[in-house]
């Protein structure tokens, strides 16, 4: 039987070494990423942290969810928050941080939240090329762009984007995917599939 030569040896080490960086590395990131969410908000009260670590995170988590409901449900919680999100959008400086802002996560997340209608967009005629995207403006005659649209392209394996501005004829609506999954596909770079459980890549064996 012929020996194993250190270059095969080495080959081999290698290929587990990555394979398990592969299978510990986002169960590490995601468990460092909420550690430190973790850590941070309790920090905001450390004397309370070190008695009792958790609690202020639980606290303000809690305190959120009461807010989000009040602000929902109750006739008196909307107007309280009406006035002072009409207050903040007026006060000189603050506008310029608390706009942006508010209307950065209502994109995200809540009722009126504009990633939720993905869209395929000709970014090139020849060869043709076509990128997925969200549609976020469906005119812009207001800025004498008519029958152009506003999609926005999110990077692959990043958290930022950018917008492009194009005539309606270069989108078309996708077909066969939710939301979610055309951005997980989108920011995954096309490893992920075309629904949320599916996978289009699998390491090589």
């Amino acid at each position: 039987m012929k020996k194993p030569s250190f270059e095969s040896i080495a080959n081999s080490f290698l290929k587990n070494f990555f394979q398990g960086l592969v299978i510990i590395g986002p169960i590490g990131l995601t468990i460092f990423v909420i550690w430190y969410i973790v850590s941070a908000i309790d920090n905001l009260v450390p004397s309370l942290a070190k008695q009792v670590p958790g609690l202020v995170f639980v606290s303000t988590i809690l305190l959120t969810a009461i807010l989000g409901y009040l602000g929902n449900k109750f006739v008196i919680g909307r107007f309280f928050f009406d006035t002072m999100d009409s207050l903040l959008e007026k006060t000189p400086g603050v506008k310029h941080i608390y706009t942006p802002t508010k209307d950065v996560m209502s994109s995200f997340v809540g009722d009126k939240k504009k990633f939720n209608d993905p869209v395929w967009v000709k970014t090139n005629e020849n060869p043709e090329i076509w990128r997925i995207g969200f549609l976020t403006q469906k005119e812009m005659s207001d800025v004498d762009k008519h029958n152009y649209v506003a999609v926005y392209l999110p990077h692959s394996y990043a958290i930022s984007g950018w917008v492009i501005v194009t005539e309606e004829k270069n989108i078309k609506p996708v077909v066969g995917m939710t939301a979610a999954s055309a951005m997980k596909f989108a920011v995954s770079g096309g490893v992920a599939g075309f629904h949320s459980d599916e996978n289009i890549f699998k390491a090589p064996e």
